[in-house]
């Protein structure tokens, strides 16, 4: 049995973990192509804000699923179906 909620330890862990890293890499790619567009074309900056806070916000999506993983790994941790 001890097995069993060391394993539902270390997916709760996984899902949050992960999460959050697929999140973050990808609001910094995102940043980073926005200050490489930025500084090949400056007389575009403006438009070029605009689309990267409209993606900012879309990329706000992202981290909802990232929050309803974490979400999840907390039912798994404090309400384990799995525990008898």
């Amino acid at each position: 049995m001890e097995n069993v909620l060391g394993f539902v330890a270390l997916a709760a862990g996984l899902i949050i973990g992960l999460g959050a890293i697929g999140a973050c890499i990808g609001i910094g790619i995102m940043g980073s192509k926005y200050l490489e567009a930025s500084a090949r074309q400056p007389e575009l900056m403006n438009a070029l804000q605009t689309k990267m806070f409209l993606l900012a916000g879309l990329i706000g999506l992202i981290d909802a699923a990232f929050l309803i993983g974490v979400g999840i790994a907390m039912m798994f941790a404090f309400a384990n179906p799995f525990q008898l």
